[in-house]
C-alpha cells in the first residue's frame, strides 16, 4: 500500500487521450518501481532486524558437505513449509557440521520472503530474560519473542543455563508452541 490517494483519485479521472495514456504509462511504471524498492527496503530490514551474526545463504552452502539427515531436509528448510505449518526444526550434530549455517540461510530466507525473524544465541536469549526479569520488562520480551514466526536459537547445549535461565527459556519455547515455528 503506497498511501498515495490523491494521485490515485486524479489518475482516474484523467480523460483518455495520446498523451494522458503516456502519463498513465510513465506513472504505472514509476509507481511499480517504488513498489520494488519499498519491498527490497523491508527484506533489508528484516535481515537487519533479525539478527544474524553473519550472511549465510543457501546458495553459499555445499549440500556435499553435509551430513545426510542434513542433506534430506534440505528442500523443506529452502521451501519454508515447516513455517506454514508452525513446524520446529531440531538440529542436531557435531560441531562444524553446519547447523548454525542452515540455520542462518533458512532465517534469511524466511526474511526474504517477508516473515518475522529473530536470531539469538541460547546463552544471550537467556541473560536478556535475566535481565528483563530484573527490570520488570520480561512480559513485554516474551510478547515481541510469540510475535515472531520464526525464533532460530544457535548454539543449545554448548553452554550451561542455570535453572532460572532454563525455566525462562522454558517459557518462551512453550508460548511459541503450535503458533509459531522455533529452530533450535
Amino acid at each position: 500500500m503506497l498511501r498515495i490517494s490523491g494521485i490515485a483519485s486524479c489518475f482516474q479521472e484523467l480523460e483518455p487521450t495520446q498523451e494522458t495514456e503516456e502519463i498513465r504509462s510513465f506513472l504505472l511504471q514509476a509507481l511499480e518501481t517504488e513498489v520494488a524498492l519499498r519491498a527490497e527496503r523491508r527484506r533489508l530490514r528484516a535481515i537487519k532486524t533479525a539478527g544474524f551474526p553473519t550472511m549465510k545463504r543457501f546458495d553459499d552452502l555445499d549440500p556435499a558437505m553435509l551430513p545426510d539427515e542434513g542433506r534430506r531436509y534440505l528442500p523443506m528448510l529452502q521451501s519454508l513449509t515447516f513455517l506454514e505449518e508452525h513446524q520446529n526444526i531440531l538440529m542436531i550434530g557435531n560441531s562444524g557440521t553446519g547447523k548454525t549455517h542452515l540455520a542462518i540461510a533458512t532465517g534469511i530466507c524466511a526474511c526474504e520472503q517477508e516473515y518475522r525473524v529473530m536470531f539469538k544465541s541460547v546463552a544471550n536469549l537467556v541473560y536478556e530474560l535475566h535481565e528483563a526479569k530484573q527490570e520488570k520488562r520480561l512480559t513485554a520480551l516474551q510478547k515481541s519473542l510469540k510475535r515472531v514466526d520464526l525464533l532460530i536459537l544457535d548454539e543449545m547445549g554448548y553452554v550451561t543455563v542455570d535453572l532460572p535461565g532454563a525455566e525462562l527459556l522454558f517459557q518462551v519455547l512453550a508460548a511459541r508452541h503450535e503458533t509459531s515455528s522455533t529452530i533450535v
